[in-house]
């Protein structure tokens, strides 16, 4: 895949160019001015630092869009009314009003303004100041994602950096947030202290799950990135003339744009490759930059899968971002340039040349447009464009989101159709190939009705760990969630295919919130009559001894009895589990209410009343262990705020780890991790009861989740200890048991030889006495 990266690179297909005597029909929107009711701005008007104009628009929610030049504009319908200019509330106390980074994150508009960040919520309509931010900053970056209300998509949505650009990188501030910008925190860049230069952006490449930091030194720049394995080495370097815009293409695809004035640079890999866009002026010139073209870049615009350029010479050049290459055209003829206009895309190959329009009369201002139809244009014969080869290019997958876990794996596919007599080169590619590999298999799959061949793409992809054909030091780390995007496009694709677009597909290599686990339960106290299902669901109560539970879960008995309320509605009627047999959960894995398998990975148990009342069938030393197991008492010293019940994949650590390094101090420990490769168990004490447990799957090699949960058990079969010292118990019935002995041995032993001589001996010795005590008697 780093091939195909390469081949990129070196295999840019060179540009067309035409010209049109007529690109686009202007008109002006005009709104609200009917009658003579003056509008009012209050406080302060924004202005936009930089010489040139920019529009910004959110990816997701098409008609919101964000206006930056001599005023800032912000409209909710797409610029089809008048606006006023944005203003600042003066209660901000923002200080001179001028704006040098902006960004749309979700429902709010984040705007660093005298090196502070302000919040403008355009929902609720009103502002705010960012919290945490204890230093100048003079930009923000972040993404947005657009599938779905996935947990992870959220996440994209809400991280935003911020950062003072052309700091030295060394000692730099740098802030984050995952709220989308209410509340930040000091970012802490590892190996930060050990860079050289100056910080030209900080940004989160989700399609390749790294944070990469431009890094500008010496004219040049290059990326560092956060994650194993691009952390030990930089990205190419790539000439930074001027202060170069950055622009990240919507769709997690890792395509950036780099553009100044007399320059215009493209990586599709997330800064690892940086590569100038190659112009062609004629027929037969052929420039290798657009610094060569002699023009001045005015506005750019980008989506998905075009790029515009407008430029002070009155040119507009057209691109598509595809996979292999970019193609550009470039369209003269007509004077589209104003001081104050700026790009934008409406739609798949249309464009718009945006203008502000001030009045005499109304504050407000009028938008004058420029709509140019890509589409239409190449139609032109003149321009002798390649007829696209390409009839259909479909796909379910196209512009959804999916999920793959550890161990799981994703089946792709798509149906392709050329035109008759055309072939077609079928190229499919992930952002992220660190994390994800995938396996794609072509074939014929039948005919249309004109007689075009159908052709039928299947696309496997699963962990790259699990494909076996990575080497360790390319892969990233599998413990670690991560994403990438999988494109599937024409590799051979004419500039003319301006509707067939991509087929994409963001994927997250992560936590399948569809997964859960649940304890078997085929033997309940409820269906051996010991429990009545009614009295469990009527406000059932139970309670547990002091001397049986610690309720700060250290093994020491309370200072008095705990009134536990049973929640039949979450916890069901309990497991029977008998008191004298060594027992463990049967933990079932379930997927959309549908079974997939009982789970034999590791997992921890706790009883969530603090009952100490049971302890484990094996120590550390009887499990084999090569190291000092956890156990609860550590997990919950090292917890802090994290709460009791928090060991879990992330922080667990095997005994059994050859890596593990801690001394196996205390052999004679119990071992409380079940399942996995040992036979441990739960051995119950001499109680019986009802027992809530926490159980939490720790494997980190079985899923991405936490999956965690809560059951109940009845102890059954145990006798109530005796309450009077054994001593006293014993000795009595030790006399009593002697004497029923006794009374029925010594008769049946007086009938016997021996017992008839013993009866003669006491008869003869009783006559004795008696003679004995008569002559004394006289």
């Amino acid at each position: 895949m780093l091939v195909l990266m390469l081949v990129a690179a070196t295999t840019l297909q060179p540009c067309l160019f035409a010209s049109a005597r007529q690109l686009c029909r202007t008109h002006m929107v005009r709104t609200g001015k009917v009658f003579h009711v003056r509008q009012q701005i209050q406080g302060d008007q924004l202005y936009f630092s930089s010489m040139t104009s920019h529009l910004i628009k959110h990816p997701c929610k098409k008609n919101i869009a964000l206006y930056l030049g001599r005023r800032l504009f912000f409209t909710r319908d797409n610029f089809r009314s008048s606006l006023l200019p944005l203003s600042i509330p003066t209660s901000m106390k923002a200080g001179l009003p001028e704006v040098t980074s902006a960004h749309i994150a979700g429902s709010v508009l984040l705007l660093v303004v005298s090196r502070k960040v302000y919040i403008y919520n355009y929902e609720a309509n009103y502002w705010n100041t960012s919290i945490g931010i204890e230093h100048p900053v003079s930009h923000v970056s972040g993404d947005n994602c657009c599938y779905s209300g996935h947990p992870f998509c959220v996440d994209i949505s809400n991280s935003v950096f911020a950062y003072l650009h052309g700091d030295q990188i060394s000692q730099t501030n740098i802030y984050f947030s995952n709220n989308g910008g209410f509340r930040y925190q000091k970012f802490a860049y590892e190996k930060q202290a050990e860079l050289v230069g100056s910080l030209g952006g900080i940004f989160y490449f989700h399609s390749l799950s790294q944070v990469g930091l431009l890094l500008i030194d010496q004219g040049k720049a290059r990326f560092s990135y956060s994650e194993h394995p691009l952390n030990f080495s930089f990205g190419l370097p790539f000439d930074y003339n001027g202060t170069l815009n950055i622009l990240i293409t919507p769709g997690q695809k890792g395509i950036l744009i780099f553009w100044f004035e007399r320059s215009l640079l493209l990586s599709r890999n997330s800064g690892q490759l940086v590569y100038p866009v190659q112009v062609k002026e004629g027929p037969h010139t052929l420039l290798s930059s657009i610094s060569e073209a002699n023009v001045t870049i005015y506005s750019v615009a980008a989506n998905e899968y075009e790029l515009a350029v407008l430029t002070r010479e009155n040119n507009l050049y057209y691109g598509s971002l595809g996979i292999l290459s970019t193609s550009l055209i470039k369209f003269t003829g007509q004077n589209i340039w104003s001081q104050e206009a700026a790009l934008m895309f409406t739609d798949v190959g249309r464009v718009e040349i945006l203008v502000p329009l001030s009045d005499p009369v109304f504050p407000a201002f009028d938008f004058e447009k420029c709509p140019v139809n890509i589409q239409a244009i190449l139609m032109d014969p003149q321009l002798q464009v390649d007829v696209c080869k390409v009839e259909l290019l479909q796909g379910e997958f196209d512009n959804k989101m999916y999920t793959i876990d550890m161990n799981s794996e994703l089946e792709l596919t798509a149906l392709m159709i050329p035109r008759p007599g055309m072939s077609l080169v079928p190229l499919a590619m992930v952002s992220n190939p660190h994390s994800l590999g995938l396996q794609a298999v072509i074939y014929e799959d039948g005919y249309t009705y004109d007689g075009n061949t159908r052709h039928r793409l299947n696309i496997s992809l699963r962990q790259q760990h699990h494909w076996g054909r990575a080497d360790p030091n390319f892969t990233s780390s599998i413990k670690r969630p991560t994403s990438s995007t999988i494109t599937l496009d024409i590799a051979n694709k004419e500039i003319s295919c301006v509707d067939l677009k991509p087929l994409t597909a963001l994927i997250s290599v992560g936590c399948d919130q569809e997964k859960k686990i649940v304890i078997q339960n085929e033997i309940s106290a409820c269906y051996n009559g010991i429990l009545d299902p009614v009295g469990l669901q009527d406000n059932y109560s139970y309670v547990i001894e002091r001397d049986a539970y610690d309720p700060n879960f250290q093994g020491q008995k309370a200072s008095e009895d705990l009134v536990v309320h049973y929640h039949y509605e979450k916890l069901g009627c309990p497991h029977l589990v008998y008191y004298n047999t060594p027992w463990k959960p049967v933990v079932e894995l379930w997927r959309e209410g549908k079974f997939q398998e009982v789970i034999q990975a590791e997992f921890v148990l706790l009883e969530v009343n603090g009952l100490f009342t049971y302890t484990y069938s094996l120590t550390a030393n009887t499990a084999l262990c090569r190291s000092q197991p956890q156990n609860w008492t550590t997990i919950m010293s090292d917890a802090g705020d994290k709460g009791l019940f928090s060991w879990n994949r992330e922080n667990y650590v095997s005994c059994h780890d050859p890596d593990n390094n801690a001394p196996l101090m205390w052999p004679d420990v119990p071992y409380q991790i079940l399942g996995g490769p040992t036979a441990n168990k739960v051995i119950f004490e001499q109680r019986n009861g009802i027992y809530i447990f926490y159980i939490s799957i720790v494997d980190p090699y079985y899923s991405y989740c936490h999956l965690e949960t809560t059951f109940s058990v009845y102890v059954y079969g145990a006798f109530p200890l005796s309450v009077i010292p054994t001593a006293v118990i014993i000795i009595p019935l030790v006399v009593m048991l002697l004497s029923v002995w006794l009374v029925y041995a010594i008769p049946k032993l007086l009938h016997t030889e021996k017992g008839l001589r013993f009866k003669s001996f006491w008869a003869h010795l009783c006559r004795r006495c008696r003679k004995a005590c008569f002559r004394g008697g006289n």
